[in-house]
């Protein structure tokens, strides 16, 4: 509450340069500079010199219908993304948010209906104190005038840390980590998270949102690693 009172009192500062910004934390040249994932394909988001197919997806598409990240995983972006899962910087959900929100609200395609981040194992959960994923959805949905769904996907299974793991491996581990109780007959969903690797988690999550009736399911996250 006093951090929010501070910033519309006092004059903004652009959190890479410190030059003044009335406003937004960053300044325009210093998100032009920013690693944005605008090369991708449109399935996975992985970054490609072109937009596209990747082969990967050619080969197995994944069951989600499109994906997007909107920043590539490289500094300064992936220092806000640990910051945020490692160090609780709260401010760093609020940045990615808007910066994702922004260019969002700039496509031609339309937005879903509802935003469903990808959920902790509440083990997990109660040791952070916090799921990063939903701490950005709520930006996201508040800029964009999404429904935010914060309650309705559950992961039921622990699954190990997946760093260093293959595809295949992550895909294994995965299986059958997540139910969803919310009713979704007919509706476009995005889920959301933090990092996009293989996009093993979000394909699973995925699955149970097509048990669940979602007829659209897009993958939304603030970084892609190469």
């Amino acid at each position: 509450m006093v951090d929010r009172l501070a910033e519309r009192l006092l004059p903004q500062r652009c959190r890479r340069c410190e030059a003044g910004t009335g406003g937004p934390l960053l300044c325009e040249p210093c998100v032009l500079d920013l690693p944005w994932n605008d090369a991708a394909c449109a399935r996975c988001a992985l970054p490609m010199t072109a937009p596209g197919i990747c082969p990967a997806c050619l080969h197995r598409a994944p069951r989600f219908d499109a994906a997007w990240a909107a920043f590539r995983l490289q500094p300064p972006i992936q220092h806000g993304v640990h910051a945020l899962k490692y160090h609780a910087d709260f401010g760093q959900a609020r940045l990615l948010g808007e910066l994702m929100a922004r260019r969002l609200q700039a496509r031609d395609a339309p937005l879903p209906e509802l935003l469903v981040p990808v959920p902790l194992h509440p083990l997990r959960l109660m040791r952070r104190g916090y799921n990063q994923a939903a701490e950005i959805a709520r930006v996201i949905a508040r800029a964009c005038s999404i429904a935010l769904d914060l309650d309705g996907a559950r992961r039921v299974r622990r699954t190990e840390d997946q760093i260093g793991q293959s595809r295949a491996a992550r895909r294994r581990n995965m299986r059958g980590a997540f139910v969803v109780r919310t009713d979704l007959a007919g509706r476009h969903v995005a889920l959301v998270d933090d990092v996009m690797t293989t996009g093993a988690t979000f394909d699973e999550l995925a699955r149970a949102c097509r048990a669940a009736g979602a007829v659209r399911i897009e993958a939304w996250a603030a970084a892609r690693t190469p």
